[in-house]
């Protein structure tokens, strides 16, 4: 078996809906506790607390405790994997616009 590069981790992380749902939710707010994760999501407490276990161990959230309650930030950094691994194909996409440009001229000049 391959090894896990940090790419395929955020990738297999955020690949369930249920947890990529909750990861955005997170990230649309400043800041988030599990109960309010929970309310309205259709999801257990018990179920949004290991997708948000998942994600802090990807590095996507962090949490801070207060109390009896935890709260949960989005990471922006533990994105960095798959911008870096996007970014590598960007030439792929200019390459294209390029081509789809130079067509576009012939046909309406």
């Amino acid at each position: 078996m391959l090894a896990s590069t940090p790419v395929t981790t955020v990738l297999r992380t955020l690949a369930d809906p249920t947890r990529l749902a909750v990861f955005e939710r997170v990230a649309r707010a400043n800041e988030i506790s599990v109960a309010e994760l929970t309310r309205g999501s259709g999801v257990t407490q018990g179920a949004v607390s290991q997708h948000l276990k998942a994600l802090k161990l990807a590095g996507l959230v962090i949490e801070r405790p207060e109390g009896r309650h935890v709260y949960y930030r989005a990471e922006p950094r533990g994105l960095a994997p798959l911008v870096d691994w996007m970014s590598d194909y960007g030439a792929f996409w200019r390459e294209r616009f390029a081509d789809l440009r130079e067509l576009l001229k012939e046909i309406d000049p």
